[in-house]
């Protein structure tokens, strides 16, 4: 047995006997814990940002780009912008204990099902240190214990991060391996903790397409996967103009390097004479390349001419693929084909288009009249999120508190036995 192998086995035996202790601690307990670590991370401010400088330095090294360095840099703002998340799961209705069915069956068995967490959590990200304090507040405010593996572009930001929350695991009286992470950047680490399928109970993965689809093939345990976020947005041929610009800049513009900014626009081609040079002009100012079909290119001399592969990247920049399709139909298709089921969006005053679209379109979320932008969990109530999911089960868009548990059988009889 190698070393790693050693150390998989005392994070997930140290994790299982914390999920086990987590299942009778009270929600005041864990309304003490988020408190006590956002404090924390205030009264650490400069310690993490010197942390973070380390992982900025070395940044280039990595190859990260402008949006991917933005998602690692960490700041007074956004470290408070952090702390009140803390704030806010704290305040979400605690789902554990929840009885959200209850029946007396004939024979006077009281017969419940109740909301349980899903026990050990493996969570595994890149680039974003403000996941670790999103993963470990929502894990274990859901009772789960959460291992955390982050990417080794931000590691000394999770260590920071990962010592404060622990700090405070400790001070509140909680377990203290409830929130754990991997502190080593070795990939032949993941491998042994993947295997673990008889101490984790479920891994989530949340980066690139090569580390989900690693994770997914190598798992012995059940995935919920983050996939890739090729999100669309439609124009119908009923769609106010100005509407269509609006949404189409805060979606693709306003943050390019994440998961639920817009990387396709299709446009029906009833409007695609009129509306093309105003994107064209949009996307200019904005200073978005694009990549588009033949019709794109003639409304829009400075498009690059689109290939299927353009059509089927995630490009996390200020990039957008175009296209000009026959009709709603022809629009549905492109994004069934294309699409990597995150969030798709129709612009249109016509409510049979919408109903339509809406029935159609198989992803996560679907908007109409609204900017990609909004498929996030605190954006649908859900306070922080540990991820979209592109999956159907056990959960499908943002996972918040609830995605995070399961429910058990609970039956309370007098004596009752079965003829």
């Amino acid at each position: 047995m190698s070393n790693w192998a050693d150390y998989a086995d005392r994070l997930t035996l140290q994790a299982r006997k914390a999920a086990r202790q987590l299942a009778i601690v009270t929600g005041e307990q864990k309304q003490r814990w988020l408190h006590r670590s956002a404090e924390l991370l205030m009264q650490h401010v400069e310690q993490i940002v010197e942390a973070n400088k380390r992982d900025l330095q070395a940044a280039p090294g990595y190859g990260l780009n402008a949006a991917a360095v933005d998602r690692l840099t960490l700041t007074p703002a956004r470290l408070q912008t952090i702390a009140n998340a803390l704030g806010e799961v704290s305040a979400l209705p605690d789902p554990v204990g929840e009885i959200f069915e209850s029946t007396v069956r004939p024979n006077g068995l009281l017969v419940t099902r109740v909301r349980v967490p899903l026990g050990v959590v493996f969570f595994i990200y890149e680039s974003r240190p403000n996941v670790t304090i999103d993963a470990a507040s929502l894990c274990v405010k859901s009772g789960n214990a959460v291992i955390l593996r982050g990417g080794k572009e931000a590691l000394h930001s999770n260590v920071a991060l990962y010592q404060l929350l622990r700090q405070a695991l400790v001070e509140t009286g909680l377990p203290e391996h409830a929130v754990q992470l991997v502190e080593t950047t070795e990939r032949e680490v993941v491998g042994e903790l993947l295997k673990r399928g008889d101490r984790i109970d479920v891994t989530i993965p949340r980066g690139g397409k090569s580390l989900i689809e690693r994770v997914a093939n190598e798992a012995r345990m059940p995935v919920i996967k983050h996939f890739d976020g090729i999100c669309h947005v439609f124009v119908d041929e009923s769609a106010d103009h100005q509407m269509a610009l609006a949404i189409l800049k805060n979606s693709k513009c306003q943050r390019p390097g994440v998961c639920n900014a817009a990387e396709c626009l299709l446009i029906h081609q009833a409007i695609a004479e009129q509306f093309l040079p105003k994107v064209g002009l949009l996307l200019q100012q904005e200073g978005v390349e694009v990549r588009g079909c033949e019709q794109t290119q003639r409304s829009i001399p400075t498009a690059k001419l689109a290939t299927r592969q353009d059509y089927q990247t995630e490009y996390l920049d200020l990039i957008l693929s175009v296209k000009v399709v026959e009709d709603l139909s022809a629009a549905i298709e492109h994004i069934d084909e294309f699409s990597s089921h995150h969030t798709e969006v129709i612009i249109t005053n016509d409510l049979n288009a919408a109903n339509r679209f809406t029935a159609e379109v198989d992803s996560a979320a679907v908007m109409v009249n609204a900017s990609t932008r909004f498929n996030d969990g605190g954006e649908f109530g859900l306070g922080a999120e540990i991820g979209i999911s592109t999956d159907k089960f056990h959960a499908r868009g943002p996972c918040g508190l609830r995605e995070l548990t399961s429910y058990k059988w609970v039956a309370h009889g007098a004596g009752q036995i079965r003829s």
